[in-house]
């Protein structure tokens, strides 16, 4: 059963009791004692398996080296044996909130990952890289480890649910660091006041806008999700000194609400599992076939069909105008709605261009698919027929389309729209889709198989056969696994693939 709290801004003289905080109601969530059941444990080791995939592919790649260097440049922390970075020897450690963030980056850098998308947007799976790191450095065993990612993975999905950051311009990793600090506070079974505090922290500093995620995007946007499980990981730690936090700090008259988000007279229904219940939230999030933003995943897979089907639909010269009639998020944040000129600009960073419909439709039906790195090249992006399709291509909101992307049934929840394409002949060529193939409900839902091969994809090209099984053999013993065999938790490249001594070197 889920409870809906009712969360509204409250005068400093109203003394709104700490019971009542919405910080406080996540807090008990995340000491329930309530047991993981299979089905989550199951999309638990999946979604291990797809980070560590994403992760692999980023290994060589700028901003993952820039950070791996920031976390080596600090040595592990007392109180603790460390944890593992992505790519580098297993007995190569450093402090848990320098793995969070170098291991959150990784995570991030393709956009390749898992996601939920309701009233605001998430990548859930950024809850692992923090909660492993400490799972890691406190020497946890692997059913605490699942029993800290469920509660990650319930807390973010359940803001996510009730509480639009966007709208705002807040970037959605505001729920990331309440939610990664209450799966902390699960793994390591704190109570629920140090819970609540650490919770509080989290907010408080990774509040931050959606500049990140608009215009000439930059590598920010991987590190943005990292920070906030950095930030976490400390929260926790000074939350278990007995220091505290802002409070109330949803529902304060100088709080969140009040004066980030809906406003003094605003109201939110934040759906939480009711004592007892288990948190099966996970379940309702899916990942990605492709390397892009998960409102193109439906429109890859409709332009590749097309494409494929009818290859004069790949050459400009046939083509009047493209229009994708599709919801208010993909029109206004990846569309044309964005006004950004950097959206059409062949120069554009990989950021960019995995944030624009365009561009990303414009390819995908030349090439009748979508690849993590070949697809973002520059010499891809200046290719001059795909420039001229590309400036065809617009998005118009649609009513319909923006309902059931909001729509909380999960079985007409749409994140795609319906293409209607224009030849210099006067014909034209109209398609529709709702979901990813790889959604649950998509012609081809992804299962451990999928995972497994996704993984095996991008880790041949970095990590020794050998180094594959070890580790989709340890991951998939998940629940049962010892501490030891949590510290062994990671990937390690093939010799010679990572030279950090060219790192670039900052102040550290």
């Amino acid at each position: 059963m889920t409870v809906t709290h009712h969360v509204r801004v409250h005068a400093s003289s109203e003394n709104l009791a700490r019971e009542d905080q919405l910080a406080w109601k996540i807090a008990e969530v995340a000491v329930d004692q309530v047991e993981v059941e299979q089905p989550v444990v199951d999309m638990i080791i999946n979604r291990i398996i797809d980070n560590a995939a994403v992760a692999a592919a980023s290994l060589t790649r700028a901003p993952i080296i820039a950070a791996r260097a920031q976390a080596f440049s600090h040595p592990v922390s007392t109180g603790g044996a460390g944890a593992n970075l992505f790519g580098t020897p297993l007995d190569r450690r450093t402090s848990p909130e320098w793995a969070a963030w170098a291991n959150g980056v990784a995570v991030r850098e393709l956009d390749y990952h898992d996601t939920f998308l309701a009233a605001e947007y998430s990548h859930p799976g950024d809850n692992i890289p923090p909660i492993l790191a400490v799972a890691q450095h406190t020497g946890k065993d692997g059913r605490a480890l699942v029993r800290g990612i469920a509660t990650g993975y319930e807390i973010q999905m359940d803001l996510v649910r009730a509480v639009c950051l966007h709208k705002h311009k807040i970037d959605h990793v505001a729920h990331l660091g309440p939610s990664a600090a209450a799966g902390i506070g699960t793994l390591l079974g704190l109570d629920v006041e140090t819970i609540y505090q650490a919770v509080g922290q989290a907010l408080h500093t990774t509040t931050a806008t959606r500049q990140s995620r608009k215009g000439e995007i930059s590598t920010w946007k991987a590190h943005a999700p990292a920070f906030a499980g950095k930030m976490a990981v400390e929260a926790v730690d000074r939350a278990m000194r007995g220091q505290t936090s802002p409070a109330p700090i949803y529902e304060g008259e100088d709080g969140v609400i009040a004066w980030m988000l809906d406003g003094k007279d605003a109201a939110y229904e934040v759906p939480l599992p009711a004592a007892g219940e288990p948190k099966r939230a996970i379940l309702d999030s899916y990942t990605k076939e492709h390397s892009a933003e998960y409102q193109a995943q439906a429109w890859i897979d409709l332009a590749r069909k097309l494409g494929t089907a009818n290859p004069a639909l790949r050459d400009p010269a046939n083509i009047a105008s493209i229009v994708l009639h599709t919801s208010h998020h993909t029109h206004y944040v990846i569309g044309s709605g964005a006004n950004d000129p950097q959206k059409y600009d062949p120069m554009a960073s990989r950021e960019t261009l995995d944030h624009s419909i365009p561009y990303i439709f414009a390819v995908a039906l030349q090439d009748g698919g979508w690849h993590h790195v070949d697809s973002y090249t520059p010499e891809r992006a200046g290719r001059a027929d795909t420039v001229a399709l590309w400036h065809k291509i617009t998005t118009a909101e649609d009513a319909e389309w923006t309902r059931r992307y909001h729509s909380e049934d999960p079985d007409e929840k749409a994140f795609g729209g319906r293409v209607e394409i224009r030849l210099t002949d006067g014909s034209t060529v109209v398609d529709e889709i709702a979901v990813a193939d790889a959604h649950p409900l998509g012609a081809r839902p992804f299962a451990r198989e999928n995972y497994i091969a996704k993984f095996r994809l991008l880790a041949e090209p970095v990590l020794e056969p050998a180094e594959i099984e070890r580790f989709l053999e340890l991951v998939q013993r998940l629940p049962e696994l010892t501490a030891a065999e949590v510290a062994e938790l990671s990937i390690v490249a093939m010799p010679g693939l990572l030279d950090d001594a060219d790192a670039p070197t900052g102040l550290f």
